[in-house]
């Protein structure tokens, strides 16, 4: 177990930046749509409908929306059928990158994610090319504001979970993804619904890079982030938290 990371922060700055593209509604509304159909509409029965409406009503996705989403995954609606794909590649500077999709159209989508790597200085690679330099971990995430830094990494440890990082902003909970339900039911009886939780993948070998490759970089995750069918990206770069601060900045 450790107490502080030096990039949660900044990852979750990002995501807010993330969170007021117009785009934000339909990922979040797809999400709610497959974890409906593959567990039920019952959030009280589906833990992953469940945390997946909590971030939706964290980024003030509307109701109606929800349930619409929820109605789609149930087969009440117009249901689409989503397959949940795993791409791989590599960004400038030789970074692994690993994106997470949704997708009603396998084919479109390979498409889109290939031309978006190849416009901004990547390259799409086979599946498994990359995902040895990453691990998959189950993540939760609560506001510093909600509960301290003590009290979380005590209830966390005692419920199971591998590691705790806090900042002044979040508590970051990562655990074994075969702990992930078990972790988080813990977590949520103590201190309610979460802020974000779910099955990651976090980097286990980072590149450092300079100031040009990381905003070649994010660049290509902003393009990616951009496309409807994807749901996460993660790339295994690593910059000092000014350099990271000025291009977040600056975009």
């Amino acid at each position: 177990m450790a107490g502080h990371s030096k990039y949660a922060n900044i990852k979750h700055r990002k995501g807010a930046q993330d969170a007021k593209r117009a785009k934000v509604f339909s990922k979040l509304g797809r999400e709610i749509t497959v974890a409906a159909k593959l567990g039920g509409p019952d959030p009280d029965m589906n833990p992953r409908l469940r945390l997946a409406i909590a971030t939706a009503r964290g980024q003030s996705m509307p109701k109606d929306g929800i349930e619409r989403a929820i109605q789609k995954g149930a087969g009440l609606g117009d249901s689409e059928n989503y397959d949940e794909i795993r791409y791989e590649g590599y960004a400038p500077g030789g970074v692994a990158v690993i994106v997470e999709c949704l997708t009603d159209n396998k084919n479109r989508t390979a498409g889109e994610v290939r031309t978006l790597f190849s416009k901004n200085g990547g390259e799409l690679g086979a599946t498994g090319c990359v995902g040895f330099m990453f691990d998959r971990l189950g993540e939760i995430v609560y506001p510093a504001s909600k509960v301290s830094a003590d009290q979380i990494f005590e209830a966390a440890a005692e419920a199971g979970a591998d590691n705790v990082e806090s900042d002044e902003s979040f508590h970051e909970i990562t655990c074994a993804p075969d702990q992930f339900a078990a972790v988080r039911n813990v977590l949520e009886q103590k201190f309610g619904e979460p802020e974000k939780g779910g099955l990651v993948w976090r980097p286990n070998v980072n590149v450092p890079v300079s100031e040009e490759i990381a905003a070649s970089i994010l660049k290509l995750v902003d393009a990616l982030e951009d496309n409807d069918d994807v749901q996460a990206v993660t790339a295994n770069f690593e910059v000092s938290d000014e350099i990271m601060e000025k291009l977040l900045a600056s975009g």
